[in-house]
């Protein structure tokens, strides 16, 4: 159901809006977090250690679809703000053939450069072979990871968050049912991860076009919307290409840190590989509330209602705090028996080195988690530009001291150091600009 989220409270129309997404990126990060409970438990540290080494290369095609999943959501948003529903319906369509000739160009460079990437990231030989089949089956289901983000941005940009969730609900499920049948019941191995993967991702990307194409079909307009619009690719493009580069520059940075992980030994990557997915669970989170944000931002700005997106903003700080608190508290208290979900009790470097990546990080989220809803703001208002400088200086500190700091105390933990100083300085950045750019759109 289409939601119109420029009427009513807007505390309540954001939390109501934003919560069925955080309950949908739940379920999302099941897909990841099943793979690799699955790989270490039911076939050994080396498949966790290689599921979690390919991961950071799929980011990069991640960010490609969370590009295209963003551009759209924003644009269609504003739109529908303004209640163009014509170009509303068009930007829909252009964003499908774009991303659809998008997502060929990726997969033919993805299965061509796979194992050199791989390699570049120094993935060790005894996991070399599993990372690489791991990898090669998840990229012939990118089709899928494309069609089915933007399928959500436009549910998102109708209003509509409880499609999505309901989506995943069933999806994650099923992926967890199937990753476990495909490797203990018929022996696959991480073959059978990666194929389940790409099998529920498959059904969900389907259903959920066939259910845009009616959601569309109920919108009436007085002309016929045409199928693709150089104008209004331009408007997704930039709103897309600076989210795209963010999230890629972000996954290359995760790549050479990665790199950096691997030169301490495999049980230090497994114990990363298990953290760093509960890690994601959080931080995904943000963003996607963050996302949600953008809609909010972007429909009132089409409506030119800006004194409700600086509402927005305090309503989001209070959501994601309300996020923080119990994620915090369960990885600082029980974080070894959530690693234990992933790693078998003889791991003990592994385990080691999980509890102290999630005992650094998670005090943080409360810091970072305000400036994801600082960029949220700034995408929805296409302050693009602002975006991009704040995540590129988080994703260069990062870097620089991940590998300063680890060569310094001559161990992993320089490496999680690296995360929280990034974060902080960045937040400043991010609120800064907010600020900067609601103040200067309510005196223009």
């Amino acid at each position: 159901m289409n939601k119109d989220l420029t009427q009513g409270d807007p505390q309540k129309v954001l939390w109501a809006f934003c919560m069925p997404m955080f309950g949908s990126i739940l379920f999302q990060q099941l897909y990841n977090i099943a793979d690799s409970l699955v790989a270490g438990k039911f076939i050994g540290e080396n498949a966790l250690a290689a599921v979690g080494n390919s991961y950071n290369i799929t980011l990069v095609f991640i960010a490609f679809a969370f590009g295209c999943n963003i551009g759209c959501s924003v644009i269609v948003s504003q739109l529908f703000g303004a209640r163009d529903y014509r170009s509303m319906k068009s930007s829909v369509y252009t964003t499908l053939i774009a991303g659809g000739a998008l997502c060929a160009a990726l997969l033919a460079a993805g299965l061509l450069s796979c194992d050199t990437l791989l390699q570049l990231m120094k993935t060790q030989p005894e996991i070399m072979a599993d990372s690489s089949l791991y990898l090669r089956i998840y990229i012939w289901g990118l089709p899928f990871l494309f069609f089915y983000n933007i399928a959500t941005g436009i549910f998102s940009a109708l209003g509509d968050s409880k499609t999505p969730f309901l989506f995943l609900a069933v999806s994650s499920s099923a992926n967890i049912l199937v990753d476990i049948l495909f490797v203990k019941g018929f022996s696959m191995g991480i073959a059978g991860v990666a194929w389940a993967t790409f099998l529920c991702q498959g059904a969900s990307c389907l259903v959920s076009l066939m259910l845009v194409i009616r959601r569309l079909a109920g919108i009436q307009t007085k002309e016929k919307p045409c199928l693709f619009s150089w104008r209004l690719l331009q408007k997704i493009a930039a709103v897309a290409v600076p989210s795209i580069l963010q999230q890629s520059f972000i996954s290359v940075g995760n790549m050479m840190i990665q790199g950096c992980i691997n030169s301490f030994g495999v049980s230090v990557a497994a114990g990363y590989s298990a953290a760093v997915k509960l890690n994601n669970l959080v931080i995904t989170s943000f963003t996607t509330i963050g996302n949600g944000i953008s809609n909010f931002t972007a429909q009132n700005l089409g409506a030119r209602k800006l004194g409700r997106i600086r509402e927005c903003f305090r309503a989001g700080w209070k959501l994601v705090w309300g996020i923080c608190i119990p994620f915090c508290a369960l990885y600082l208290g029980a974080g070894r028996f959530l690693l234990l979900l992933f790693l078998n009790k003889g791991s003990d470097t592994a385990l080691l080195t999980g509890q102290q990546f999630l005992w650094i990080l998670s005090p943080f989220y409360f810091i970072i988690s305000i400036k994801l809803v600082a960029d949220g703001i700034l995408r929805g208002i296409s302050a693009m530009g602002r975006f991009m400088a704040s995540t590129f200086l988080d994703l260069a500190l990062r870097v620089i001291l991940a590998f300063l700091l680890s060569g310094w105390m001559g161990s992993a933990i320089g490496i999680w150091c690296a995360w929280p100083v990034s974060w902080a300085i960045a937040t400043v950045l991010s609120v800064s600009f907010y600020r900067r750019s609601i103040q200067k759109r309510m005196e223009g």
